[in-house]
């Protein structure tokens, strides 16, 4: 009988022991091992706010909130999609946020919260520079202007024309709207001057502005609305705030876009 009694306080230790081990509540120095994750969405096809060098996502919005989110101690885990479908991720809380210039809108205000804004869009239009007949906005009455599918750009080309009379042509992402303007299959392509400035840069693009911007637009990373989020964006706009002031967030503007999109040029 106490060889029995030795043989389960044993095993009771040797349970004791494994339950203690594979809890990993505890890192050999006695810091937690719990880690602050926050999920972010990209399109990874919008140079220079999202793209891809090779496997690693880089981009202006990207180091942006990867600064933040250094700053803040959280791990950010990346979600490539479609900018739809980025935005359907985000109302049915598959991801925390966006960085890939979202406008701040009254219709998006009435879904989402918005961190303070960290850059600002003129939002334009550019033609093939063959397309000598475009040389203004009154010019692209009964012509065919691309644009991004789900994005502001779009919707706010349609609410400056009042009257229907361009006609809007809509792509998963930036590559297939901008390519068919280039190969002059559509007349134009809408989206924000920064952004079509460093792509023409880059690559050289055949490609000409229609006018100036026809409007600015607030960047914002975006929340859905709950406590939690409310008390996230105030630490972030801190450190947005503190970005701004020690220059760091005019560089990382430089460094992608060859000017600082972090202030209002109207």
């Amino acid at each position: 009988m106490k060889k029995q009694y030795i043989v389960l306080f044993i095993s009771l230790l040797a349970i004791s022991l494994m339950v203690t081990a594979c809890s990993g509540s505890k890192s050999e120095s006695g810091a937690s091992d719990d880690k602050k994750v926050l999920r972010v969405g990209a399109t990874g096809q919008s140079y220079p706010n999202s793209y891809k060098e090779g496997d690693k996502l880089v981009g202006f919005d990207v180091e942006v909130i990867e600064t933040i989110a250094d700053r803040l101690g959280y791990t950010i885990e990346w979600t490539n999609s479609d900018f739809s479908g980025l935005m359907g991720q985000l109302e049915t809380g598959k991801i925390d946020t966006i960085a890939n210039a979202v406008a701040v809108t009254d219709e998006r205000k009435e879904k989402f919260l918005f961190t303070e804004p960290y850059s600002y869009a003129g939002v334009t239009i550019v033609t093939h520079v063959d397309n000598t007949d475009i040389n203004t906005l009154d010019d692209l009455k009964g012509k065919t202007v691309s644009g991004v599918l789900g994005s502001n750009n779009v919707k706010n080309l349609q609410k400056f024309d009042v009257n229907g009379e361009i006609k809007i042509r809509t792509y998963e992402n930036r590559d297939g709207a901008q390519n068919d303007v280039l190969n002059k299959r559509v007349d134009g392509y809408v989206n924000a001057r920064s952004s079509l400035l460093a792509e023409i840069k880059k690559k050289n693009l055949p490609l000409k502005f229609v006018g100036d911007p026809f409007l600015y637009e607030d960047i914002a990373f975006p929340f859905v609305k709950n406590e939690d989020n409310e008390a996230l964006i105030k630490q972030i706009n801190a450190e947005i705030q503190k970005l701004r002031e020690d220059g760091t967030l005019k560089e990382i503007s430089v460094k992608y876009y060859g000017e600082d999109i972090t202030t209002r040029t109207e």
